[in-house]
């Protein structure tokens, strides 16, 4: 499941999770109460700067054409609507390859016109159930106009220095955390996680049940940053 940057260039294939939790072998969540650096979660080599003062930062880096991402965002949503005020949630979205950057900016733009919560889940739908081809400038403008957005606002935005810097500062971040795979998240600029590695530590489990285990770890991590922050 978990997808390298190698892959994707030469099979063209999704990219996979990231990080694994404990689970049993019938597939029922195990206790991840504890779980353990390098199986469950990675700590970064050298930490990075966040900017959510007393709230803990979460950062998920995807793919909009990433399936698991497509599969994971619904349970991630409602995993961070329940931090409420305990967490500063962030999306950045990744560039393996140069064929990214359209959905780069794509996210960017939508974000600057407040469209995300409207359209985020509507472009996963989009491109993994109807299978619209999102990957060029022309697609991608063809498809948000369809969606009732202002085609020159949008492109006004899509082609502007603002959303092309964003583009640019999300690959270096992803380049900071050293993403190899999505979806990952990042926790307090220290540790990643995600549901990949429990898929290769145990085998074939059932994918809620790996999400569940994967939001239990990230819980746990994000309580850890909070203590260490007070």
């Amino acid at each position: 499941m978990r997808l390298i940057k190698h892959w994707i260039a030469t099979l063209g294939l999704g990219l996979g999770l990231g990080l694994g939790l404990g689970l049993v072998a019938n597939g029922a969540a195990a206790s991840p109460a504890e779980p353990v650096n390098g199986k469950d979660y990675r700590t970064l080599d050298k930490p990075q700067p966040t900017e959510s003062g007393k709230k803990v930062e979460v950062i998920e880096f995807f793919w909009y054409s990433c399936p698991h991402c497509n599969a994971f965002d619904p349970t991630l949503t409602e995993w961070v609507k329940k931090q409420g005020d305990h967490i500063n949630f962030k999306r950045v979205p990744v560039a393996f390859r140069e064929s990214f950057v359209p959905q780069q900016k794509l996210f960017y733009t939508l974000e600057a016109m407040g469209k995300v919560d409207e359209l985020h889940a509507k472009i996963f739908h989009a491109i993994h159930v109807e299978h619209v081809p999102l990957e060029t400038d022309q697609t991608i403008t063809e498809y948000v106009v369809k969606q009732g957005v202002d085609r020159k606002k949008f492109l006004d935005l899509y082609n502007s220095f603002g959303v092309t810097t964003k583009a640019h500062r999300a690959t270096q971040l992803q380049e900071l955390y050293k993403i190899d795979g999505v979806p990952t998240i990042a926790i307090g600029g220290k540790y990643l996680t995600s549901p990949s590695i429990v898929a290769a530590s145990v085998g074939n489990v059932p994918e809620p049940a790996l999400f569940a285990a994967s939001l239990q770890v990230m819980t746990v991590l994000v309580n850890r940053v909070a203590k260490d922050q007070k």
